[in-house]
C-alpha cells in the first residue's frame, strides 16, 4: 500500500524530494504557499556541488539537463583589496564541473517538470498523532491528513513547531542586495570587473560581493555586522537613502567597487538568521524536516546543496522501503543530523572569518577551498 505523503514547500529541498519520488512512480502532494511559480523573484544563482546538489539531480534523472543549463564559467572567483588591487583571480579549467552555477529560477523549473504542485496552499500548522495520520491545517480553514508530512518550508517553517521549539536567531550579519541588469551593455566596466563568476572585496567586518547570473544579470551584496535595528532611522523602501547609507558604510573603498552600489536599481534587506548548529529533535511519527527548516545555516554554498541531497535521499529511502515508514524516516533523520551538524559548524566558523576584524582571514578561507 502506498503511503499518503505531502511535502510543504516548493523550494529546492521539497522539489528534489518530490521529483525523486515521482521518478520512482510514487505519488506525492506538493503544497506551496505562493500562488504561482513566478509569484515572486526566485533569487540569485546557486553553485551545485558534485557530491551534493548534483548528486541529488542525478538521483532525479536530471543531471544531463542540468549540465546543459548550468554555467561552469560561473565558478570563476576574483578577490580584490579595498583599494581595487587584485589579490586572487581563480579561473575554472575548461572541463571543471565541480561547482557550476545555475539561476534559482532555472533550477526550480527543471525540478518542477511534470510535478503537480498545489499552488496557493498556505499551511499554518501541522498536528502529528492524528488518528488517520498527521493533520495539515491551511489558512483557509481546510485541513487534510497524510501518513507523512515533510517540512521543506524554509527558515520560518510552519511545520517545524510540530517537532521542535527552536527558532532562528540573528547572526549579527546583514546583507543588503541590489541588482544590475544587462550589465554587459549598460555597464561594461562593471561587467569586466565582475568577470564570468563572482567578485569579492573584504574589509573590517564588512564585504562587497557580486555574482553574475545568466542573461547579463548581476546581483551585488553589501555584507556587514550591525544590530538588527541598524536601519531604525532609515526608510528601507527609499532607494536613494539606502544607497547613501551603504556608500557611507563603505566610504574610502575603490570607486569601481562602489559603483556596484551606485548603479544598483533597488535594495533588499536580508538579515542573516540561523538555527542552532546541532539542531535535532525527538522523533515524531508522521512528520520530518528538510533543508533550512531543519538546519538553517549561513549562505556559504552548503544550504541548498544539502537540502536537495536530503530530499533525494529521503525520497529514495521511502520509494524502496519494504518495511516500516516510520523507521525509515527515523534512520534518515539520524543521518541528516550528523552531516548537517558538520556543515553548520563549518559555515558558522566561515561566517566569523569572512565578516571579521581581519580581512586576511577572509582571504585565507578562499585559499583553503580554491584549487592551487
Amino acid at each position: 500500500m502506498r503511503h499518503r505523503i505531502a511535502v510543504v514547500g516548493g523550494g529546492p529541498a521539497g522539489l528534489a524530494f518530490a521529483r525523486v519520488l515521482h521518478r520512482h512512480g510514487y505519488p506525492v502532494t506538493v503544497l506551496e504557499r505562493d500562488p504561482a511559480p513566478d509569484a515572486r523573484p526566485p533569487g540569485g544563482t546557486l553553485d551545485l556541488q558534485e557530491g551534493l546538489g548534483q548528486l541529488a539531480l542525478d538521483k532525479a534523472g536530471l543531471l544531463a539537463e542540468f549540465q546543459e543549463l548550468s554555467r561552469p564559467e560561473g565558478q570563476a572567483m576574483r578577490i580584490l583589496d579595498t583599494d581595487g588591487a587584485v589579490l586572487r583571480d581563480w579561473q575554472p579549467r575548461p572541463d571543471d564541473r565541480a561547482n557550476p552555477e545555475i539561476d534559482r529560477g532555472q533550477l526550480r523549473d527543471l525540478l518542477l517538470g511534470p510535478l503537480d504542485v498545489q499552488w496557493g496552499r498556505d499551511v499554518t500548522r501541522v498536528v502529528p498523532g492524528a488518528r488517520d495520520g498527521a493533520l495539515v491545517r491551511f489558512a483557509d480553514g481546510r485541513q487534510e491528513a497524510f501518513d507523512l508530512v515533510v517540512g521543506a518550508d524554509g527558515a520560518w517553517s510552519r511545520v517545524r513547531p510540530a517537532l521542535s521549539s527552536a527558532t532562528p536567531h540573528y547572526t549579527g550579519v546583514t546583507y543588503v542586495e541590489t541588482s544590475l541588469d544587462d550589465i554587459d551593455t549598460r555597464h561594461p566596466d562593471l561587467a569586466r570587473l565582475v568577470g564570468d563568476g563572482s567578485l569579492a572585496v573584504f574589509g573590517v567586518n564588512r564585504a562587497l560581493v557580486a555574482q553574475r547570473n545568466s542573461g547579463g544579470h548581476v546581483k551585488a551584496y553589501a555584507q556587514f555586522r550591525a544590530p538588527l535595528d541598524w536601519h531604525a532611522d532609515l526608510d528601507l523602501a527609499d532607494v536613494e537613502a539606502m544607497r547613501s547609507s551603504l556608500l557611507a558604510l563603505f566610504d574610502g573603498w575603490a570607486a569601481p567597487v562602489l559603483d556596484l552600489l551606485r548603479r544598483g536599481t533597488a535594495f533588499v534587506h536580508r538579515p542573516l538568521y540561523v538555527l542552532p548548529v546541532s539542531h535535532t529533535w525527538a522523533h515524531v511519527s508522521g512528520v520530518t524536516l528538510l533543508g533550512d527548516a531543519a538546519h538553517l545555516m549561513p549562505p556559504l554554498g552548503a544550504g541548498a546543496n544539502l537540502a536537495m541531497l536530503e530530499g533525494a535521499e529521503l525520497a529514495e529511502s521511502i520509494a524502496t522501503c519494504a518495511g516500516d515508514l516510520d523507521e525509515t524516516v527515523r534512520a534518515f533523520e539520524e543521518q541528516m543530523w550528523a552531516r548537517a551538524g558538520r556543515w553548520a559548524g563549518m559555515t558558522a566558523a566561515g561566517l566569523e572569518r569572512l565578516l571579521g576584524p581581519d580581512p586576511a582571514e577572509a582571504l585565507a578561507v578562499f585559499d583553503e577551498v580554491q584549487p592551487s
